[in-house]
This record gives C-alpha cells, sequence and structure tokens, in this order.
C-alpha cells in the first residue's frame, strides 16, 4: 500500500474521541498538541489508606454475626438488631433508644467521622468510622440488624437523603450525596469502608447504574447520573459542595489516580508507568496511525482529541516526534481547506507523508 494510499485508510479509519474543536481552530490547535506532546500532566493523589494495627489489639466480638455473651440490642446492634418494640425508625428519638442502638432515629454519636473506630460506635452506628456491617451488601434487608441509616444499599436510602441538607443519622458513609465523600475517598483505592454509593471515585458506580432506569430508591443523580441525570449544579464548571468525578466529570475531571495500580481513563505510559507501563518508543508511521484513530472523520467538519494526539506523538522515537510533526501538521491544516476531501490531503501532504514512512528511529 503506498504512502498516499495508507493515509487515506488511517484517515478513514479515525474514531471519535472527546475534547474536540472546531474547524477554524483545527491547525492552531494541532500544532500546540504537538508541541506540546512530551509534556506530563500526570496529577491525583498516591498515598493510600491502611487501618492502624500498631497497638496489636483483638478485634471485639460485636460485629462477628453472632449475638452472644454479654451483647444485647443496645451493647451489639450489628449482632443482634436494634432494640425492638421502642419506636426505632418511627422519625422519634425516645424511650432507651440510643445513639449507637438506633442511629436512624438518633442520629450518629458524637465521635462519629473522626475515623476512629472507638467507644460505643459499631458498624450500626457509625459506619463512616466502623465500616458496614458484614451482611450489608448481601442485596437483602434485614430488618432486626438493617435499617435505611445503615445499609442503604440493602435497605434503600433514607427518605430526607437526597434533600442536599446533612442531616439526621446521615454521614458520609449512607448519604454521600448529601453529606460528601468520607475522607480518603478519591486515593483510587476502593477500601473496606468504601462502596459503589459511598465513593464511586475509588469503587466504581454500582452494577445496577447505566441500565436506563433511574431506580429512585437507591440511584440518584450523585451516585447514577448515567440513569438519572446530572445534578443541578454539575456544568458550571466549578467542582464543589458534593460532586465527584464520579458524579460531575465535566466540573471534575476524571476518576484516574496515579499510581494505584491501575491504567486508567487518560492515563499513559508516558505520565503513568507505575499503572500502564513503561513506554516502548514507535517509528513515525505508528505515530501516525495511533493519531489517525484520534479524528472523527464521519463528522463534517472532522473533529479530534487534542489529548490522544499529544499520547501518540509522546510515543514516538526524535525521528517519529519529528517527522511525525510535519505530516500531521499539514494533514491537520489541509482538513479544513480541502473540506475533508482525503485525496486533496494527500496531494498536499505527499513529501510529508513520504518522509514519515522511510524515517527510521
Amino acid at each position: 500500500m503506498g504512502t498516499t494510499s495508507r493515509l487515506s485508510f488511517l484517515l478513514r479509519s479515525g474514531r471519535h474521541r472527546p475534547g474536540f474543536l472546531s474547524t477554524r481552530a483545527f491547525a492552531w490547535s494541532a500544532l500546540v498538541a504537538l508541541a506540546g506532546a512530551s509534556l506530563g500532566a500526570g496529577c491525583g493523589r498516591t498515598e493510600t489508606w491502611e487501618y492502624d494495627s500498631s497497638s496489636g489489639a483483638e478485634p471485639p466480638a460485636c460485629g462477628d454475626g453472632a449475638c452472644n455473651g454479654a451483647e444485647d440490642c443496645r451493647s451489639c446492634a450489628p449482632d443482634c438488631g436494634p432494640c425492638q418494640g421502642q419506636g426505632c425508625g418511627d422519625g422519634v428519638c425516645s424511650g432507651t433508644e440510643t445513639c449507637s442502638s438506633c442511629a436512624i432515629d438518633c442520629g450518629p454519636c458524637g465521635g462519629c467521622g473522626d475515623g476512629a473506630c472507638n467507644g460505643a460506635e459499631d458498624c450500626s452506628s457509625c459506619a463512616e468510622d466502623c465500616g458496614l456491617c458484614p451482611r450489608c451488601g448481601d442485596a437483602a434487608c434485614d430488618p432486626a440488624s438493617e435499617s435505611c441509616s445503615t445499609c442503604p444499599g440493602d435497605c434503600g436510602v433514607c427518605p430526607n437523603c437526597g434533600d442536599g441538607v446533612c442531616s439526621g443519622a446521615e454521614t458520609c458513609a449512607t448519604c454521600a450525596g448529601d453529606c460528601g465523600v468520607c475522607q480518603g475517598c478519591g486515593d483510587g483505592v476502593c477500601s473496606p469502608r468504601e462502596d459503589c454509593r459511598s465513593c464511586a471515585p475509588d469503587c466504581g458506580v454500582c452494577e445496577a447504574c447505566g441500565n436506563g432506569v433511574c431506580n429512585g430508591g437507591i440511584e440518584s443523580c450523585f451516585s447514577c447520573p448515567d440513569d438519572c441525570g446530572a445534578c443541578a449544579t454539575c456544568g458550571d464548571g466549578i467542582c464543589s459542595g458534593t460532586e465527584t468525578c464520579a458524579s460531575c466529570r465535566r466540573d471534575c475531571g476524571v476518576c484516574s489516580v496515579c499510581s494505584n495500580g491501575v491504567c486508567e481513563s487518560f492515563e499513559t505510559c508516558g505520565i503513568c508507568p507505575q499503572d500502564c507501563g513503561a513506554c516502548e518508543p514507535v517509528d513515525c508511521q505508528e505515530v501516525v496511525t495511533c493519531a489517525a484513530r484520534c479524528i472523527d472523520s464521519e463528522r463534517m467538519p472532522p473533529e479530534f482529541s487534542v489529548a490522544c494526539v499529544s499520547s501518540c506523538v509522546s510515543r514516538g522515537c526524535p525521528n517519529a516526534q519529528f517527522f511525525a510533526d510535519q505530516a500531521l501538521s499539514c494533514a491537520f491544516r489541509s482538513l479544513a481547506v480541502c473540506n475533508g476531501d482525503f485525496a486533496c490531503i494527500q496531494k498536499r501532504c505527499g513529501v510529508e507523508l513520504s518522509a514519515c514512512a522511510r524515517s527510521t528511529c
């Protein structure tokens, strides 16, 4: 296949990528992208959260799934369930109800949210510090030990979750849409205290998200914008309030963290070899082949992604970058002049394409 025929094939096989510009800005933007191709732009925190095991203390029996010994509904609701017959769940903290035995009525205990599971806290009263109870996540709401305030994944979110106010028994672990995500969410690691509802940036969206149906009992614009639509403030250019990269990519960017062991969106071997592996230099034809896939030639005028082209060029050896710069700059300039006519582009850029095809690393 000749050089000009090869370009036609590559451009026609281009695919749509995000981040497009108008034709008028096409040539100039391409030059900017190519000139900055070697610049890395990795970002994100790299530390991981770990439990403090320095004390050497054995974990308490409460939370092992068995209600025994001195445990009862007041001392260990995770194993024995909330105390019955006292109105737990009626919205009024009364009788013998406490923050530890009935968080849904009495709210979280005073120390909840300090990052340490201690005192009267347990998984049923302070999931934010102690994590979710063992049975939470089995898709069955056990009224003896679970409620909307302790396990929204099984029991559905509480009625006031989603009103924009963090109140009552709501915490970052049970209603991140109102309270914001818990500390540590966004480090790229899905820890035992996080799940798809409380920290989609680390854990990903829940399994049902993406089926086209907004399940009002569990999903919301915060936890599943694909099904429920974007939240009201998403799209104002400011990542604020309870917005995250998972709930509002337009304002907050992508959920990619270097290095967490996963090669995520927009991470490349150039900016994050820890996750994506070391780059292997490629020749000019391979650079052009890669860059051609960044072009959506089916649109008129054609569109392309600056980030995609930059990533392709950065992988080239020095000669490949030099000759690809010439070839791609000419091709991008010609897209506007030739109005998408590939024969015209081939004629205008024949010299540059020939030099690219013959170059070696």
